[in-house]
This record gives C-alpha cells, structure tokens and sequence, in this order.
C-alpha cells in the first residue's frame, strides 16, 4: 500500500503534501467527558481545542517505543514544501471532518465539540522530526499571529536549527537514555554522533531558556531505560529545563511489534524513578497525571505554570 493510502487508513489527514493531523485520543475524551489530557492538568492546554500535527514525515531515529509507524518514515516527499500559511488554514477543516462523528457520542458535550471545529494549541509532535521541516520558524511565527500556542517536540538530533529556531509556546527535548550505549539501543539513530548532538542540543535548551519555556520528557521503558537516575540528573542540568516530565511507554502503534505489555510501567513505578532522579538534582515533583502514568518535576514552582486561554 502506498504510503500516503496507509497514513489515511490509520486516521491521518494531510494538510498539504508532506504536513499531516491526527486527533488525539484526549481530544475525543474531552469532548465525551471522559477526563483531558496530563498537559491540562500540567499546563492549562484545553485537550479539546488541541490540534496534533506533524510538518514532516522524515525523522533521524526510530525509537523502539515509538507508536509511530517506523515505515512512514522517509516515504513522503518533501522536494515542494508546504506553506506555513497553508498548513494553518487546513488545521481547522481537518480537525472538524474528523471529529464530525463525535457528535453522535452518547457521552458528547455539544458545546465542546463545537468549539473544538476551531483548535487553539499546536501539538507539534505527531510524527517525524519537525526540526527537519526548513520553514518550522515561519510556521510557528504564522500560528502566534493566529493566537495558537505552539509545543514542538525535538529528538535533538539538529543541534543547529534549535540554535535558530523561533521561540515556540514550549518547547520539549527528549531524553530517553542516561547514556550512550543505551541512547544507540533505545533511539536507534541514523546520524553518526548522535549522542554528541543530543548532549550539544541540551545546552542549547539551556540557552533558550530565557525565551522560552522548555521541558525535558523521559519516556521510561520498564526493564531496560529505567536505570542511572543520578546519570540522568546530570544530562539534565545539562539542560537546567523550566520542565522535566517523567512519563511511561504506552503499549500503541507501532511499538507492539518491539515491545511488550511488561515493558509498560505502572503510574507507581514512574513515580518511583522520578523521585530517585530528584534524589541527585535541584528537582522535585511538582504534580503527577496517574491515568498517563506521568510526573512534573520543576525546582520550583512558578504562577503562570498553568496558562489562562480565553474561550
């Protein structure tokens, strides 16, 4: 099957040639009163105006618990790129034609589900490596002006783009290995040095800092990642984030096919490492989402943590 057929088949919906959205599961949740999603709780982000979004199939790794199908990687073009602007006007229309059919939920607020036909914040973390698409700064600068916030989540494999890169809402480096030869195991990266650019680009997320706000996530892999906690400690002082979220690998997609069931973690578990991470850093737990299996870790709490969005 060609890849772009198989995308559609899975729930995609293409915003252009190679820009794609897929509604997230805690969107329909929300919309059926069936809890939101941890960045609610964490960030004030209305799980049913998120809009999950991908500028790029491409990606430099192929992480073993990804749920992204791994074979998608790569397959669409990306010789015509598609305009920001573009992007943006398709997000709506795309979000609406999907979520159409929710409206006949038994559980379904109306109300929500009609303002979900017009989303406000920005996920983009879908798929691929959205550093790898060269016109990501003018997109999130064109979704600031519409008054989207923007959460775009980095591997860390292009140390120089993040260098340049236009402020997003929040900005996400992920970290899923606390050291190298785990980091090669774990990520399975295409880039020769790859572990150097991931040590490069926690520097540059201290960096930006100052512009915005930043958040390391570790996906933890019951069994096999969850080990060395003071060695992650230092990786992220490295970076000295706003954020560090410590959440479990969930059995989905793609990662079937690599993992197993035993390698998802309890909520407990998590919690267990997140605090033996605090015990060699500055760090604590701030706040925990027991149904993603999730904990904030922070220094200190901050006021505007959780942002105010008007309806």
């Amino acid at each position: 099957m060609e890849a772009d057929k198989l995308m559609k088949k899975q729930g995609y919906r293409f915003l252009g040639d190679h820009s794609a959205l897929k509604i997230c599961t805690w969107t329909k949740k929300a919309i059926t009163n069936q809890g939101v999603c941890y960045k609610s709780q964490f960030y004030g982000i209305q799980s049913h105006l998120c809009a999950q979004i991908t500028p790029t199939f491409n990606c430099t790794q192929q992480c073993i618990f990804c749920w992204r199908d791994h074979t998608l990687h790569n397959q669409i073009s990306m010789d015509k790129l598609d305009d920001p602007k573009a992007i943006l006007t398709n997000i709506p229309l795309a979000q609406k034609s999907l979520l159409s059919g929710v409206g006949g939920h038994t559980k379904v607020d109306k109300k929500l589900w009609k303002e979900s036909d017009h989303p406000k914040h920005l996920a983009i973390s879908l798929n691929g490596e959205p550093t790898l698409y060269p016109k990501l700064n003018e997109l999130i600068t064109e979704a600031h002006k519409l008054k989207y916030t923007t959460f775009v989540v980095t591997n860390g494999s292009q140390q120089e783009t993040l260098k340049k890169i236009t402020p997003p809402t929040q900005l996400y480096l992920s970290l899923d290995a606390p050291n190298e030869e785990l980091f090669l195991t774990v990520n399975k990266p295409s880039k020769k040095d790859a572990w150097k650019d991931l040590l490069n680009s926690l520097k540059v997320l201290k960096n930006l800092k100052k512009k915005t706000r930043t958040a390391i996530r570790i996906t933890c892999i019951k069994d096999i990642n969850m080990i060395e906690p003071e060695n992650y400690a230092k990786l992220i002082e490295t970076a000295s984030p706003h954020f560090v979220e410590v959440k479990a690998f969930m059995l989905l997609g793609g990662s079937r096919n690599r993992l197993m069931l035993s390698n998802m973690p309890r909520h407990h578990e998590v919690k267990a490492f997140a605090e033996e991470i605090c015990q060699h850093s500055e760090y604590k737990i701030i706040d925990e989402h027991s149904k993603s299996r999730v904990c904030l870790l922070m220094k200190e709490d901050f006021q505007k943590r959780i942002m105010k969005f008007n309806q």
